[in-house]
């Protein structure tokens, strides 16, 4: 927050006839963008869908069917599903050019790409019943997202296309609620032919991520600073940093500290003039009880369900006075994992903890120089990892 608060500061102390003397990149007309226009802006198919899940919240998933160069024809083609990651949204798979994005490569190597949208953010805001200005509605953490969301998500998927199985690759939270789903739902676990693991996270005992430090550090004013509902929602102000400050070429640095100051990333692998698309679409927002979970997970050092705060609110969700832990090794979804040496949020440390957890470990790679941001925006990505994901599902499908 102390960089946003710079930005401002920024912004009067030099006044709009100072700011207009100050270099200005042409805005990216994705920066205004939802997902399915920021999708058919580079040519590509788009389609959008809403999933009901069983506790009635309403997702917004999008499909990418085919690449630019492919045609719509009945061939069946590898279902690949997207899961983003803490703070984040479906647009963190399309936010580089085409020949960067996970999501492009992908539909151009020939997949059926789906992109899913955890509640609460940005794009699944609605629910069946209830209000998104009522308590009972942010009532929720990655525990639902993962018992609930994945599976409607997974499910309508396979409905839609008519296959059984599909490949997952999950961000940072995105590989969270996969490490839960998959190992709590058996069945859904038989859907995923593998599962690809970036910047993964159960445990954050050894995080360097000012967000969650400063979260931690202010646990206690949390709920009064933001009540009981939203977290860092995604609004004009967003909007206002990304195409207006964030296009100065003078105001990168502080553009960039509040990237590293939400998870990290690495500043020379970072395209910058994609800057105001990054914090446009950025953060998009979660419930303030899903952050208490992370600082929950931050102080036990244990992958756990939400503490209710007392014996009988915790009885009444699980049964027992605690919540339960989670068993990763009890998942036997095949998995390839990719982790930073840098990594903010995913700490190696943490990462040499996951590992042998890991029943069906398929794959795994160390990048020494990446960040937590490099999985998804990294100039060299496509290098680094996405051809290695294509090439996995080529061989495989």
């Amino acid at each position: 927050m102390q960089c946003l608060l710079t930005v401002v500061s920024l912004t009067f102390l030099l006044g709009t006839s100072h700011c207009s003397l100050l270099f200005h990149r042409n805005m990216n007309l994705e920066a205004k963008m939802n997902v399915s226009e920021m999708i058919t802006y580079w040519g590509y198919p788009s389609e959008d869908y809403e999933v009901m899940t069983e506790d009635g919240y309403i997702l917004g998933v999008y499909r990418i069917p085919y690449g630019k160069n492919h045609t719509n024809n009945s061939a069946q083609r590898p279902v690949v599903f997207l899961q983003h990651g803490l703070l984040t949204s479906a647009s963190s798979w399309i936010s580089n050019l085409p020949s960067n994005s996970l999501a492009f490569l992908l539909a151009d190597a020939g997949c059926d790409v789906w992109l899913g949208n955890s509640r609460g953010n940005t794009w699944s805001r609605r629910h069946s019943f209830l209000s998104v200005d009522s308590d009972l509605f942010w009532a929720f953490s990655f525990d639902e997202m993962a018992t609930y969301d994945l599976p409607a998500t997974i499910d309508f998927i396979g409905r839609k296309t008519g296959q059984k199985e599909m490949y997952y690759v999950g961000h940072s939270q995105g590989t969270t609620i996969a490490f839960i789903a998959f190992s709590t739902l058996p069945r859904l676990a038989q859907r995923i032919k593998i599962f690809f693991a970036l910047a993964p996270v159960i445990t954050i005992r050894y995080t360097k991520s000012p967000l969650i430090k400063v979260a931690h550090a202010l646990r206690a004013l949390l709920k009064v600073i933001y009540g009981k509902r939203e977290f860092m929602r995604n609004t004009l102000f967003n909007k206002f940093i990304g195409t207006k400050l964030c296009s100065m070429k003078h105001l990168d640095s502080v553009c960039l500290s509040f990237l590293l100051l939400l998870c990290g990333c690495d500043f020379k692998n970072l395209n910058t003039s994609r800057l105001d698309i990054y914090l446009s679409q950025n953060p998009a927002g979660t419930s303030v009880q899903n952050i208490i979970h992370w600082i929950q997970d931050y102080d036990s050092g244990d992958f756990r369900a939400f503490d209710w705060g007392n014996p009988d609110l915790n009885r009444m969700h699980f049964n027992q006075s605690t919540p339960p832990l989670y068993t990763v090794a009890d998942m036997q979804v095949p998995t390839a994992t990719w982790n930073g040496g840098q990594d903010l949020v995913a700490n190696p440390e943490d990462i040499k903890n996951l590992l042998p957890q890991i029943t069906n470990l398929i794959y795994h790679k160390t990048i020494p120089y990446y960040n937590h941001l490099d999985f998804i925006w990294g100039i060299n990505a496509p290098w680094t990892i996405y051809y290695g994901i294509i090439d996995m599902i080529r061989k495989t499908f």
